[in-house]
């Protein structure tokens, strides 16, 4: 059997893993067996991060429809109360939008709210 040279499957191998911690500092953006550390580590955080970031957006949606809210009267837990109960089903995402960008269609609802 004949003898198979694996510089090109290293060498492509080796490539990918450096395009991959492009700009990272030290070592970890040219050292092969330390990029891969680097690459494992910065795929766990990447994970954990996604996750972060949906609780942190809901907190900031909350947020602003509070403070929102109690400029026309409401808390914030009354507001999403009397939004169930009139069955309007608005998320806290597009009501955060309503409240930041629209506040006078913001009034408009809350004001059909208390009626």
């Amino acid at each position: 059997m004949s003898r198979v040279k694996r510089g090109t499957t290293k060498l492509k191998r080796r490539r990918n893993i450096l395009s991959q911690v492009k700009g990272y500092r030290f070592g970890r953006s040219t050292k092969e067996r330390v990029a891969k550390e680097a690459i494992a580590h910065a795929g766990t955080h990447a994970f954990r991060h996604r996750r972060t970031k949906k609780r942190e957006f809901r907190n900031l949606w909350t947020l602003r429809i509070n403070a929102a809210s109690r400029t026309v009267g409401f808390s914030y837990s009354k507001l999403i109360g009397a939004l169930k109960k009139k069955k309007i089903g608005l998320d806290r995402k597009s009501l955060s939008a309503l409240a930041k960008e629209y506040p006078e269609t913001f009034e408009r609802l809350a004001k059909q709210l208390k009626d």
